[in-house]
């Protein structure tokens, strides 16, 4: 039996039907069509589905999708809505080639901002302990790390801190 949920992913309110069993991941890529989160592990280890619901980064492969009814989402592609220009951290990683096969990117930059919005000049240290749960199997992790401390001087002056 279905269950209707209400989310905002993105600044756009869904009312969908949808099975108890089904992630959200899985009504994020197939019945919303943003299929910027990925679905890496399934089992909540990579970090691939990094979303953020309600301010808080989680593994959208290990939430039902009727967990999220009344729900705040962003995803990937909230992070530059307009479509015109990318998010400071999009810039960043692209900057400091951050980014190579760009499986985990995604899921990176969810936890990026995760950690940016609390604290906008994290340590190198802050920021390896933030994207602990983000696995990239393509660099040493340096590119990223650099990526996110520019992200923070760059969003510095826009930051708001979560208290």
């Amino acid at each position: 039996m279905k269950h209707d949920i209400r989310l905002t992913v993105n600044g756009d309110t869904y009312t969908l039907a949808v099975e108890p069993w089904r992630t959200l991941n899985e009504v994020l890529r197939e019945d919303l069509n943003l299929t910027g989160t990925k679905l890496g592990c399934g089992s909540g280890d990579c970090g691939a589905c990094t979303v953020m619901v309600d301010g808080r980064s989680i593994s959208s492969c290990l939430t039902l999708a009727v967990e999220m009814d009344g729900k705040t989402i962003l995803t990937v592609e909230g992070l530059a809505p307009s479509g015109e220009s990318l998010h400071p951290i999009q810039e960043a990683f692209i900057e400091k080639g951050a980014i190579q096969c760009g499986f985990c990117t995604p899921g990176m930059e969810i936890s990026a901002l995760n950690l940016l919005t609390a604290n906008p000049s994290p340590s190198d240290a802050q920021i390896r302990s933030a994207i602990s749960g983000n696995l990239c199997r393509c660099t040493g992790y340096n590119k990223i790390v650099d990526a996110i401390a520019e992200a923070g001087r760059q969003m510095k002056p826009h930051a708001k801190v979560r208290r």
